[in-house]
């Protein structure tokens, strides 16, 4: 599988586990390759997991990233979900992570992941992005250099576009 990552197309060596309906966090069986679990299978099944060093964690958009707050240095990759592109919640949880809780490993993006949104994804702190397999990740990369500037301040940019451009005299009176 392919994903974007640090604004390049790799190959992703991770899976994403997504619970059956006749499946519960607590008796799932996590196979030992690299995955991406729920985060409700990670609570339910920490003392198992907790010595793996392939595992990651996906959070629901209805889910806080508090819940991971004791455990979030142990995880090289953290995914949020977008099931649906009208769901924007994933943002709040990666901003939140990235500067309430200073995550500093891989932030993926999966699911309903879109082109007109990745830009802004990117600047709330995601790094990787795994749309569905239908999206053309082509496509979906372009998105990332759609505008050349932010004007608000966020996770990429500290500053805003106000305080960052220098006025002439002649430009403040136009």
């Amino acid at each position: 599988m392919m994903i974007i990552k640090n604004k390049a197309i790799v190959n992703d060596d991770w899976v994403v586990l997504r619970l059956a309906e006749d499946e519960t966090p607590e008796s799932v069986t996590v196979a030992a390759v690299k995955t991406i679990v729920p985060l409700k299978v990670w609570l339910s099944q920490k003392q198992i997991l907790q010595n793996r060093d392939d595992i990651g964690v996906w959070f629901a958009s209805d889910e806080r990233p508090e819940a991971l707050k004791d455990d979030i240095t142990k995880f090289s990759v953290i995914a949020v979900d977008f099931p649906k592109f009208t769901d924007g919640r994933g943002q709040s949880i990666a901003y939140n992570l990235r500067e309430r809780l200073a995550y500093r490993g891989e932030l993926r993006a999966i699911g309903e992941v879109l082109r007109d949104q990745v830009f802004y994804m990117q600047r709330v702190g995601f790094d990787a992005f795994a749309p569905r397999p239908d999206r053309d990740l082509e496509d979906v990369l372009k998105g990332l250099t759609v505008f050349s500037e932010g004007y608000q301040i966020s996770v990429d940019q500290k500053s805003p576009l106000f305080r960052r451009v220098a006025r002439t005299e002649a430009s403040s009176k136009a």
